[in-house]
Parts: structure tokens; C-alpha cells; sequence
């Protein structure tokens, strides 16, 4: 898997100048390599089997989603932007045929895996079939439910000169056949779209686990959906096409040009197609000329085991809990509890940072329903970048704007393929007296924010939550961020001042402690880098831990590369993209990368830096932030970075959850300079972070908790730094 989970270098590493375009991993390959880090874990076999199924979905909706949007984007630039080159020194041809190649090893792997799994599910009980295994009650049972569930549901499709080839929609799973009718042999071209209403896995009656493809099921019954017809050929293909929205910034009603722009998505031009590597010759030839494929900016897979792995998570059944992770049910807080479940007495004493999933997202519930049902609060303003489809926070504000209280919601209506369920809450809202506020035109929003303005003994007291995940109660469940709630005065102007410029677009004259993007985020940023610099030119004790979900920011990287050079130290725990090349002499020697793929998907942004100590210290300047380290978050997003200043909430977030992520061997992969990655090889039982959150409550939710070593971990022995 070496090969499989590297990020190909166009030079070599340990020779890379400090203004070479090289000095830079390419962004498209570097999504590839994090994506067979997903599909790795599909493969490890310290999970449970049917989450290693859900690691093989998972990955083939990241590779997905990257044609959408990524792949999708390169392809637009050809007609006029062909000679753009990316940060790395590639033109966009360029950068689609490496990932041309790259996504071919990809799928192949996904292939290979599956059918691997395949084996293992059959060992454990859980068995998908080939139609020549079905008994005949089988078949007998099969043959009643294609009539009831599916035969409705199915449209035949001929095509001729009166029926043209149809519009096949995004994500399009489909047979193409060739029949030829019985009496005559005359030949009949067809389609049979399978939508997604119908089950991907047909599962059998009967005590055992059994499962049916739904193409064998198909397959089966043919002669019921072409009656007179024999299938001479048959082939399955799917298509993935552009689907990131275009937006007009001079439209004057954001929302119906979303409307109407989802409805365009669905029409977006082909990307790529996948076909089975059964498909004849001459069926996949018609099949192309028909969807006009006849240039080299679509590609092309053929499959040997299965068209959109996807689906596989469609067998993961219930009834086998002994091969999934244990249930794991978050702690609430127990200093919220000691206040009787008081969320704002609790922040009165004192700050309190929430780490999710390991604490329940409820108490961010509990905290917007406690401000609703509260007669002392007066005003609560909320963003909302993504939420659930049941959202309790949505509930939470329609009930306070019926309460009589002054509510402002923020709704981000660019958030990528959320976008239909975020208008919807917008109409709920409106409808209910909230004040809906739509943003910037050319800004998303990305900050997390929820302000409480409550009176108490005649003055007004602000309660402010940021978080670096979204408002969302099942992604809670599984992504790792967290929750920040504090009453300090400062911070309390600083979110008004910031929900000023988000709902009026008025910029704040001074922000006190909370640096936002676009305005004085990358500058702090900068700022605080080289301030570490100075330190380290000085003979000071220099260093800087971020963790992060992507590294792209070519300005950024290029200052943490100065700062490598003048000695400052540098830890990056980086879950996805990273473009920075880590332990190059004379560029970057100074500088460890490492990837965390887990249990849970890791998304706080935490950001920490000496202050003239050896990390971790109690010295040390430590944030919380909605940003990744990305033009985009920097230059065209509202995002915020925090200051952690309590000292229980400081320790909790440097010396527990950042050493744990820097400790963690178990499930981390560590970046060589040539960009490519390897897994930790832990020496005795590993240490990993999730485990370890999982079992030990946190310092600002109890008060106490098993402390880490605070010694930063030596390189691994499998690194190359």
C-alpha cells in the first residue's frame, strides 16, 4: 500500500530550493493520497470488519465528491485558463492527466479491496450473492418482490431516432443492452436507468445475511421489462458531472439563484464515467458516441468487481453489532450538571471548552434552548453553516423569535451540497420572525458563532459559543472539534462586532482578542509566526503546533519555512491536503507532518505557539479556529481564530488534546519530504488518541483527568525527517 498511499514528487525531495515551484505538493494529488489513507483503513484489521466496509464508502464518496468540484474546476479552466499553472509549476492538463492516472490506482484499489472484504463477510455470515447461488424458495421470494418493489419503479428506455439517448443525472447508475427481438432478430439499443430509490442490495428473507446486487436482480428479470427481446450484450456504467454551483455576484436575490442553480447541477457537464470491464467493445463504443465522449477531458475506469463502491454501506446490517465499533455514548459535562444544568451559571464560573464527539453536542442544544426559554435573554444571533435535516437548533431559534426575543440568523447559502436544506431552514426561520441574514454575495461564512444577550441585575451580560465544527448533531457524533463558551466581556464585543460585519457589512474599526478572516486573520497569523522567529534568532526556545484539516496557503507555508530556517520547531497534525514539504535540509528540517484516519474524522482547528517556551507551556498562545490554512478560508471566507486564555480550558486544549494528537501511533501517518506518507509503526502497544478521549473526561468538562506527559514525541523511526 506504499505506493498506493504516496503523493508522486516531480523532484527530487532533499534537493528542492527555497523558490522552486517543487517546494510546493501538488493540492489534487496530495486529496488523492489523504483519500488511500481513508481506504487503508479498510484494510486494518485492528476494526471491526463492517467499518472497514464503511472505510472502503467512505473513501469512494471522497473520490466522488473530488470529481464534482476538484476535477470539475481543472476541466473549466482548459478553454481559456489552459496555461495557469498551480502553485507546484503543473498546467491544468497536466494536473488531470496525474490524477487521470492517479484515481486509476485509486479505484483499482477499492476493486481489490472489496473483493477482499467480500471473502471476510462471508466467513462472519454476511454473504452477497451471485445469481447462480440463489436457492429456489430464493428465487420464488425474489421473483414477488421485483413485481411489488421494483418493476414500478423501473423505466425501459429504447433508443432509436424517435428516442433519442436521455439525460443521465449526476451520480446515474445505469445498464445499457443490446437486444435483439425474438422473431425477427431485429436489434433494439436500450437503456435501464437504476435509481437510487431502489434498494443497491436486495437482502434475503431467512435467518442468514444475504444479500442480492441489485444488477443481478436485474439481470434475473430482463425478460419482463423487454418481453419478446433476448439481451444479445449488457453493460453497467455511472457518471459523475460537475456539480459546484457558478455563482453571479451581481444577483440581487441570492436565494432564487440558488434555486435555480441547484437545478442546474444536476445537469452539469460529464466528468468522469465508470464502466464494468465486462462491457463488449461495441456496446461501450455506442454507449460513448451516444453520451459524446469524444475528447480526453472525461475519464474513463473500467471496473472488474463492482460499478460505485459506494454502496457497499448498504450491508452494513444491524443485527451484527459484534462486527462494529462498540456504541460509544458521549459524556455530558459534568460542570454544567454541577450547576444544575445551568449552562450560563457554568460559564459565569468559569470557561469551559466541549470536545465533541467524546462530550455531547447537547449541551450546544442545551445552551440555545436554555437562551430561548429564558426570560432574562433578549437577543441571541446564531450562523448556521450546516446542520441536520431534524435541526434542534433551528427549533431553538424559531421558539425564542415566538418568544418575543430579537433573534438574527446567519444562513450560509454557499455551503457545498447543503445548500437545498439551508434555504429551507431560511423560509422555516423568516416564517417565525427570525431576522435571516444571507451574508456576502462573494464571502461564505464559515465562522462558527452563537451569542447570548442576557440581562442580569440591571446590565447586560454576553454568553458566546465558537466553534471550529458545524451545528450539526449527527456530524457531532463522528467528527472530532470543539466547543468554546465563555462570558468574557471582550470576546462578547469582539462576536457583536463580528456579527455587525456579517449581517451589515460594517468593519470593525478594532477587534479586541478575535482576529477574523478576510480582514486581520492571515495578518495575525503572520504575525504570530514571526514573532516565534524573532524569538528563535534571539536563542529562545521557539516552536509551533497547529493542527489542521488541510495545509495550502502557498504564503503561509513559505513562512513556516523561514521560520524552520531560523531554528523554530514546528508540529503539524494534518488530516488532509497538505501542500508543505516537512524535513527537507535547508528548507523545512524543522518541520514534522503527521495525518490522523480514525474512528472519528478529525476537524478542530487548534493553533499553538511558544511565546518563548518549549511547548507545551503554560506560556504559550493557544487558539481555536474555523480556518483551515487555505487561500479560500483566508482570503474569501469569514472565518474566525479565538484566543484560549483560562488556564483549565488552555491546559485541556495544549497539554491533553494537542499531546495526545502528537502521541497518537496507533492510527497516524507521518509525511516524508518527498510528500509521500507511511503508517506508524509503534514499537509496543500503540497509543491511540481517539481511545484515549474516549475513556478519559476532559480537564474543563470535570475539573480532572488522567494528564499526558507533556514531552514532544521524537520523530517516528519510519519518518524521513
Amino acid at each position: 500500500m506504499d505506493a498506493l498511499t504516496s503523493t508522486p514528487s516531480t523532484a527530487p525531495a532533499l534537493e528542492v530550493a527555497s523558490d522552486s515551484p517543487q517546494r510546493f505538493i501538488n493540492r489534487e494529488l496530495s486529496w488523492l493520497a489523504f483519500n488511500m489513507r481513508v481506504l487503508e483503513e479498510a484494510t486494518n484489521k485492528r476494526h471491526p470488519l463492517l467499518e472497514r466496509v464503511r472505510f472502503l464508502s467512505i473513501s469512494a464518496g471522497i473520490l466522488d465528491e473530488f470529481y464534482m468540484v476538484r476535477v470539475a474546476g481543472l476541466v473549466d479552466m482548459l478553454p481559456n485558463r489552459s496555461t495557469l499553472l498551480s502553485d507546484d509549476g503543473l498546467t491544468p492538463a497536466e494536473q488531470l492527466a496525474a490524477i487521470r492516472d492517479r484515481a486509476s490506482i485509486v479505484m483499482a484499489e477499492q476493486q481489490r479491496v472489496w473483493a477482499t472484504l467480500q471473502g471476510e463477510l462471508r466467513e462472519s455470515g454476511i454473504a452477497v450473492l451471485e445469481r447462480s447461488e440463489l436457492a429456489e424458495s430464493e428465487r420464488a421470494w425474489l421473483d414477488q418482490y421485483f413485481i411489488d418493489q421494483v418493476f414500478p419503479i423501473l423505466t425501459p428506455l429504447a433508443i432509436d431516432p424517435a428516442h433519442p439517448f436521455p439525460f443521465i443525472q449526476n451520480g446515474g447508475f445505469s445498464t445499457i443492452l443490446k437486444l435483439q427481438r425474438k422473431d425477427d432478430k431485429r436489434t433494439l439499443m436500450a437503456l435501464l436507468p437504476l435509481p437510487s430509490q431502489v434498494d443497491r442490495f436486495v437482502r434475503l428473507p431467512g435467518p442468514a445475511i444475504r444479500f442480492l446486487p441489485l444488477e443481478e436482480l436485474v439481470d434475473i428479470f430482463l425478460p419482463r421489462l423487454f418481453p419478446g427481446y433476448q439481451v444479445a450484450e449488457r453493460g453497467f456504467f455511472r457518471l459523475i458531472r460537475d456539480s459546484d454551483v457558478e455563482i453571479n455576484e451581481e444577483a440581487e436575490d441570492l436565494v432564487l439563484l440558488y434555486e435555480s442553480a441547484l437545478k442546474r447541477r444536476r445537469r452539469g457537464d460529464l466528468i468522469s464515467i465508470s464502466v464494468d470491464s465486462a462491457m463488449p467493445a461495441d456496446l461501450r463504443d455506442f454507449l460513448f458516441d451516444q453520451l459524446e465522449i469524444t475528447n480526453q477531458t472525461v475519464h474513463v475506469f473500467e471496473l472488474d468487481t463492482m460499478v460505485n463502491v459506494g454502496d457497499v454501506k448498504a450491508v452494513i446490517v444491524d443485527d451484527r453489532p459484534d462486527l462494529k465499533f462498540t456504541p460509544y455514548n458521549a459524556r455530558f459535562p459534568e460542570r454544567i450538571r454541577d450547576f444544575g444544568g445551568d449552562c450560563f451559571a457554568a460559564i459565569r464560573a468559569k470557561d469551559i471548552v466541549v470536545h465533541h464527539p467524546y462530550e455531547s453536542f447537547d449541551v450546544v442544544v442545551q445552551f440555545l434552548r436554555q437562551a430561548a426559554r429564558d426570560p432574562a435573554v433578549v437577543a441571541i444571533k446564531q450562523t448556521l453553516y450546516r446542520t441536520s435535516a431534524d435541526s434542534p437548533i433551528v427549533k431553538e431559534l424559531i421558539s425564542a423569535a415566538e418568544a418575543g426575543k430579537t433573534v438574527t440568523a446567519l444562513i450560509e447559502l454557499k455551503a457545498r451540497f447543503d445548500e437545498e436544506a439551508n434555504i429551507r431552514w431560511a423560509r422555516d426561520l423568516e416564517r417565525a420572525g427570525v431576522q435571516v441574514v444571507y451574508g456576502f454575495i462573494d464571502l461564505k461564512t464559515h465562522a462558527k458563532v452563537s451569542m447570548v444577550v442576557r440581562r442580569e441585575a440591571a446590565a447586560i451580560r454576553t454568553y458566546v459559543h465558537f466553534g471550529t465544527g458545524n451545528y450539526h448533531p449527527i456530524t457531532a457524533r463522528t467528527y472530532t472539534d470543539l466547543s468554546f463558551f465563555t462570558c468574557d466581556p471582550t470576546m462578547g464585543r469582539d462576536a457583536a462586532r463580528l456579527f455587525n460585519y456579517m449581517t451589515g457589512y460594517a468593519r470593525p474599526e478594532k477587534m479586541e482578542k478575535i482576529s477574523f478572516a478576510p480582514v486581520t486573520l492571515r495578518s495575525t497569523l503572520y504575525g504570530l509566526i514571526d514573532s516565534e522567529i524573532a524569538k528563535a534568532t534571539a536563542g529562545k526556545p521557539a516552536a509551533i503546533w497547529a493542527k489542521l484539516n488541510s495545509l495550502v496557503d502557498p504564503q503561509l507555508i513559505d513562512r513556516l519555512y523561514a521560520a524552520s530556517k531560523a531554528g523554530v520547531q514546528i508540529d503539524l497534525v494534518v488530516r488532509g491536503i497538505c501542500c508543505l514539504r516537512p524535513g527537507v535540509p535547508g528548507l523545512s528540517e524543522h518541520i514534522r507532518v503527521k495525518s490522523i484516519i480514525g474512528r472519528f474524522l478529525e476537524h478542530a482547528r487548534i493553533v499553538c505557539f511558544g511565546n518563548g517556551k518549549l511547548l507545551p507551556s503554560p506560556q504559550a498562545k493557544v487558539f481555536l479556529s474555523s480556518a483551515d490554512w487555505m487561500p479560500r478560508n483566508l482570503d474569501r471566507r469569514v472565518e474566525l481564530l479565538c484566543p484560549v486564555e483560562n488556564p483549565t480550558v488552555h491546559e485541556q486544549v495544549l497539554d491533553q488534546i494537542m499531546v495526545a494528537n502528537l502521541k497518537d501511533d496507533g492510527q497516524s501517518w507521518t509525511m516524508k519530504p518527498d510528500g509521500t506518507y507511511e503508517r506508524y509503526q509503534p514499537a509496543k502497544e500503540p497509543f491511540i488518541a481517539h481511545h484515549y478521549f474516549m475513556t478519559n473526561p476532559s480537564l474543563s468538562g470535570r475539573g480532572s483527568a488522567v494528564k499526558l506527559s507533556g514531552a514532544v514525541p521524537p520523530p517516528p523511526v519510519t519518518g524521513a525527517a
